[in-house]
């Protein structure tokens, strides 16, 4: 019963690394670039549930200091603002990708990554 209460007590880090995986698996199993996008954005998202996560305190409050509050339990603020930082970065990583995908479906009408690379093989050789 212990182990179950555990899990619940810690279901974002759970939730965390079974996303993770999720987006892993779905890099590592197709080879279609377009999934494989979309593969890395639910690894990202896992990350950000991840620090997140972490940064949260049970029972705290934020962090904005009151005239006569003598609560002194709060949520770190640090891993949030790193996350927005992180946010940022992932769109911009996943536009210039869909922008480069865009360019390799003009090129090559396809995008299974396989297939691109059989073609590539095939320009070499003529």
């Amino acid at each position: 019963m212990s182990i179950l209460r555990s899990i619940i007590e810690h279901i974002n880090y759970v939730a965390s690394a079974i996303l993770f995986v999720i987006g892993l698996y779905t890099v590592l199993t197709h080879s279609n670039l377009l999934k494989k996008v979309i593969g890395i954005n639910i690894m990202e998202t896992s990350i950000f549930l991840f620090f997140v996560s972490v940064g949260y305190v049970t029972e705290g409050r934020a962090p904005i200091v009151e005239a006569g509050s003598n609560h002194a339990i709060y949520v770190n603020p640090l891993p949030s603002a790193l996350i927005l930082t992180g946010i940022v970065v992932a769109v911009s990583i996943t536009a210039y990708s869909l922008s480069l995908i865009i360019r390799l479906y003009e090129a090559y009408g396809t995008l299974d990554m396989d297939e691109i690379m059989e073609l590539r093989s095939g320009q070499t050789n003529e």
